[in-house]
Formats: structure tokens, sequence, C-alpha cells
């Protein structure tokens, strides 16, 4: 902000100097006033809205698509009509849904419980896979919980319901065996469990076998509380919420695009594209971003405005606020160009070189935001006056 002196002003301050020529004394000065630095942001109602009503409600909609997924699946044990299995299909693409977006908080007890693991293991063992059906009959869910996290999970559920993928992603009820609907209904209660298990550490108990274990949205909520060993402040809290933003959008640029695109044409993989079997990995990267557009907003697009880390930039720089959330929307928008006109999967769009600009486009929008959290975003954290 910019003074100007007006006349009067001047006078008054000629006056006030000569006044204090003959009587100043130097130990009655008062000491300098320091300006504050950084900003002012009162958290609590951020921290306390996105762990309700995004990253708990997102959980809570995960293991309603677990409940219904079973459904779907065991509609499949006799059955021959085409539409069961597109039901079952789109029952796994439900809860692939609040999964992906989740990706953009995969701490506590997601980690804690090896619920990931347990749940999206990539690349599936298909070698063993085949093995079980081959070795097994009236497959059942406590069985399958002993056996390697890559013979379970998502993906081979994914296999079992989509096909290879490598043709089309539309397999047929005929094609279906006895063993492969035994297997599939185990593993959608398998996938059932693990997701209630994961819903109540956030809302129950975050450690089943300790009795006094708090529910894990309490730790995020109460930071700094005496029986809190995990969170000590509002300040670690904000940490983990913008690097599991930052953790996300890394491993989507830089893992689960990169790899497969390989450094050429003749260097893709579609070996490693995640959900090739299903033709989903385009969705799945975009509702990673989706879930962090979540974070950064406070709420899932459509519903009511809410605080989130939206509000927290803003109270350090506006314009940077708005930048980050273009950014992010732009990635997204990026991400799902990739499938061009004729909506190809990503598996092809690899092995296409016009596919390939449209990803490498999309990469670079996934580095700026990368960039732009880790460079702009995160040195907030030492600028920021806790209210």
């Amino acid at each position: 902000m910019n003074f100007k002196y007006t006349a009067i002003a001047l006078t008054l301050m000629g006056t006030l100097t000569a006044c204090g020529g003959s009587g100043s004394d130097d130990s009655s000065t008062p000491d300098p006033v320091v300006p504050e630095t950084g900003f002012s942001f009162a958290a609590t109602e951020m921290v306390t809205n996105l762990t309700n009503d995004v990253i708990v409600a997102g959980y809570a909609d995960l293991a309603a698509q677990g409940d219904a997924l079973l459904l779907a699946t065991q509609a499949l044990v006799n059955s021959t009509s085409q539409a069961d299995l597109t039901a079952a299909q789109e029952a796994w693409k439900a809860a692939r849904k609040p999964w992906e977006q989740g990706e953009s908080h995969i701490f506590g007890p997601v980690d804690s419980l090896s619920i990931d693991p347990h749940l999206d293991s990539w690349p599936l063992n298909t070698t063993d896979l085949q093995t079980q059906l081959d070795n097994n009959t009236g497959f059942d869910a406590e069985t399958i919980k002993s056996w390697n996290d890559d013979v379970q999970g998502f993906h081979t559920m994914e296999y079992l319901l989509f096909g290879d993928g490598v043709a089309d992603n539309n397999k047929s009820i005929s094609d279906l065996t006895t063993a492969e609907r035994e297997y599939v209904i185990a593993l959608a209660e398998v996938f059932r469990d693990y997701a209630k298990q994961l819903d109540d550490a956030w809302q129950i108990s975050h450690n089943p076998q300790d009795a006094n274990a708090l529910p894990y949205a309490d730790l995020l909520t109460s930071p700094g509380s005496d029986n809190n060993t995990v969170y000590s402040s509002e300040l670690a809290v904000i940490e983990e919420l913008i690097n599991g933003m930052i953790g996300i959008v890394d491993e989507v640029g830089n893992g689960k695009i990169a790899d497969p695109f390989g450094d050429s044409l003749a260097n893709a993989d579609t070996s490693k594209v995640e959900s090739q079997y299903s033709w989903n990995s385009l969705t799945d990267f975009a509702d990673n971003i989706q879930g962090v557009r979540n974070v950064y907003h406070g709420e899932f697009t459509g519903s009511a405005d809410k605080q989130g880390i939206i509000d927290f930039v803003a109270a350090a720089d506006s314009t940077l606020s708005v930048r980050i959330s273009s950014e992010i929307d732009d990635a997204i928008l990026k991400i799902q160009a990739i499938a061009g006109n004729d909506d190809m999967p990503f598996r092809q769009a690899i092995l296409d070189e016009a596919g390939r600009t449209r990803v490498e486009i999309a990469v670079t929008a996934l580095t700026t935001l990368q960039t732009s959290l880790e460079s702009d975003v995160i040195p907030l954290l030492s600028e920021w006056n806790p209210q």
C-alpha cells in the first residue's frame, strides 16, 4: 500500500520533529514493532470437513460398492444372461471409482492394515491365477485371504469378468466357466470384507488389535491431544494431506502412465498398463486426479461448497489458489483427451503415434501440477500462522 503525504501532514510531521528536538530520551523509545510475516488461517473446519465429508465418506462409499459388487457376482452363479455379466462388470467399475479417488489420501489404515495390496496388487499373476482355477473347486473367502495378494483383489476380478483385454473388453457369459464364477464370487466376498474393515478403521477403530484405538478420523481431527500419537498438530495433518495429493499426481504421471509408455513407441509395454483387461485405465487415472480435486476443493463435484486445501492456499495467495485449481482440472481433461475422437483405450494409445502425442500432453499437465504443489504449496506450510 502506498501513502501520499498531504501538506497538512507534512506540516504536522515538521512540528513533531521540532518539539522532539530538546526533550528526547532514548530510554523511553518503544521497541520497534516487527511486522508479522506469513499468513493466518483457522484450519480446524477445513480438517474436519476433509476428514468426514471427503475421506470417510469416500471409504463408506467403497464399502457400499463392495456390498453391491458381491451381490452382482453372486447373480452369475448359474446365469446364462449377458446382462448379468454386464451388471457385474459395471459393479466392478463402480467400486473402482471411490478406490481410485481415495488414492489421493492413501495413508493411515489403508497402509497399516495392508488393505492396499490386498485390494489392488498389480501386476496380476495370471499363471498362479490359472493354477488356482485348475486345482480348486468351491472357492471360499477365508482360504483366498491366505493366498498371495497378486491372485486376489480388483485385478483378479477384472480378469475373470472382462477377459484378457487384448482385442476387446466384452467377455461373453458363455465363456465364463464354473470355476471362474465361483472364484469371482469368493473374491468379491474378500473384497467386501476388506472394504468394510477399511471403513471401520476410519469410523470405529484404526487398530482392530487394540481395544482402545481411536477411529482414524479422530486422529486427524484432534491433532495434539493427549491420546493422539500420530498427529502432533494441524500442521502435520495438512502436510499429510498435501503430500497425499503430490504422491498420487507423481504416481499417475511418472508411474502408471510413464512405465508402459516407455521412451519410444518401440519400447511401449502394454503388459504394464493397469486395468488393461477392462480398458478402464484412463478412467482410473482421471479418478486419481479427481481425488486430488476432492481434497483440494473440500467436496465431491456437485456437492455444496466446503473448505478444502484451496482455502488454506487462498489465505496465503488467492492467485495461486485459482491457478492450482485450474491445473488440476487441466490434468483431468488432458488425461481424458488421450482417448481421442475414437475413444481409444490407453493400452492402444501408447502404441499409436497420435495417441502418444496426447499422452505426452497429459504428462506435461501432470508435471506442471506436481511442480506447483511441491514448489508453491508445500512452502506455505512454513509461512502459516495457525489460528
